[in-house]
């Protein structure tokens, strides 16, 4: 019978080789209300205790075979009986059994012959004991779950938060950057039209005009008109590339927010993964401390994946600036040979589920952080320079939102691999679908 299914009074295991000791004590304490089961022997307590869970066990210390100490001990190492208060029985008045016995984890001592008032109180008192620090550990046990509760709550609204602030951010800096972008890549190709004019009226001055005046003549010389006929074309390609570039920045800044898409929707995932890229550009460049950072990738045949995109451009973000972080970190002590690489990763493990890995050849992870990686709040890096929310709340979107998985496999030394999985279907990684 376990602890839960005992009376209100509890349950009692006698435990004592002698009849006289054991029917005196069954009927003190049967006529108290306790239910009070019998074991002759230490090995018919143990043996008895495997599938039977008093409140409390009264225990005599001597014993043939095994005795009151050694059951004691053994009830202590278990990890199913540790807990249930033992109280020795003793017709031993030596201080040294005694602190003995209590060292081993009993609570307390009655002394033989049995007094029937003092049996029941100490019985009493450490029922009521047990049963105080039983709902002490329940009340402990709720409180580190609503605890649990609160920090995901709190998890939650900051991602909600930051994902809400963050598009607004990446939408409106994208619409700034967008109208003035469209007005000078409007202009453009009337500019190289003009210029391409002005160029023509040139050449035909020149065949008109074989001897122009000596005061052009000197300003043609000064200007180098022939150097400004072979450059300006070239400017106006140039800027036609740089407007071009730009206006490829602002399109991955509006595919990264996907304000508009706040519902399911399928899309490409590589479309995603490759607006953070050129969002990351700049931390992928060469700088003092660290090399530019190589990537490559190996994008295999997926489909339309049904999903959150601007969440999921989150995770991209935070995994690939988790990579590149290790890295310039790794750049610190590196040996010189050493080059900074991020490789990704998209396959089909199974038919109805993607794989995205991002792996780096940095640092890599201790198995005891590892361990950690994903709770709310727990980061390696200096004060002031991580929230220990990034892994987390990529783990509650590719968990939560998509039914899906996410890994780390690491090694000290040679780098990390962070492996998101998510169905092609949200309905494919919901349990019974």
């Amino acid at each position: 019978m376990s602890v839960a299914q005992s009376t209100s009074t509890g349950t009692i295991l006698v435990v004592d080789d002698n009849p006289t000791n054991i029917q005196v004590l069954f009927d003190v304490l049967s006529e108290s209300g306790y239910r009070v089961a019998i074991a002759k022997s230490g090995e018919a307590a143990l043996q008895r205790l495997q599938s039977y869970h008093p409140d409390i066990i009264l225990l005599d210390v001597m014993m043939p075979g095994i005795d009151g100490f050694e059951t004691c001990q053994r009830l202590k190492t278990d990890p199913t009986t540790r807990n249930i208060p033992v109280i020795f029985m003793t017709a031993l008045s030596d201080t040294v059994d005694k602190v003995k016995g209590l060292s081993l984890g009993a609570v307390d001592y009655i002394t033989k012959p049995i007094q029937h008032e003092e049996t029941l109180t100490r019985v009493r008192v450490h029922l009521q004991l047990s049963s105080t620090q039983k709902a002490l550990e329940q009340r402990t046990t709720e409180l580190s779950q609503t605890l649990d509760n609160l920090r995901q709550t709190q998890v939650h609204l900051v991602q909600s938060e930051k994902m809400s602030s963050l598009g607004q951010l990446v939408a409106g800096v994208a619409h700034e950057i967008n109208n003035p972008i469209n007005f000078i890549n409007g202009n453009l190709e009337p500019a190289a039209e003009h210029v391409r004019d002005l160029i023509a009226f040139i050449e035909l001055y020149r065949e008109c005009y074989s001897q122009p005046h000596p005061k052009i003549q000197a300003w043609m010389d000064e200007v180098d008109v022939e150097y400004i006929e072979e450059d300006l074309p070239k400017l106006i390609d140039s800027m036609k590339i740089g407007c071009d570039r730009i206006r490829q920045l602002v399109l991955s800044l509006r595919n990264f927010a996907r304000l508009d898409e706040s519902h399911l929707k399928a899309v490409d995932l590589h479309e995603g993964i490759e607006s953070t890229l050129l969002i990351l550009q700049h931390c992928l460049k060469a700088s003092p401390d660290c090399a530019a950072i190589q990537t490559s990738k190996n994008y295999g045949e997926l489909p339309l994946v049904e999903c959150y995109p601007s969440q999921l451009n989150q995770v991209f973000m935070n995994l690939l600036g988790n990579a590149i972080d290790a890295l310039k970190e790794q750049a610190r002590n590196a040996p010189p040979l050493w080059h900074p690489k991020i490789s990704i990763r998209t396959y089909m493990s199974e038919p109805n589920w993607v794989n995205i890995a991002i792996a780096d050849n940095g640092t890599g992870i201790p198995d005891e952080v590892k361990m950690k990686l994903f709770d709310p709040f727990f980061t390696t890096k200096p004060v002031g320079k991580g929230t220990g929310l990034g892994l987390s709340i990529c783990h509650q979107i590719v968990t939560e939102k998509h039914k899906g998985k996410i890994y780390c496999y690491s090694t000290l030394g040679q780098g990390t691999e962070f492996v998101v999985q998510i169905p092609v279907r949200q309905g494919i990684g919901q349990v019974g679908a």
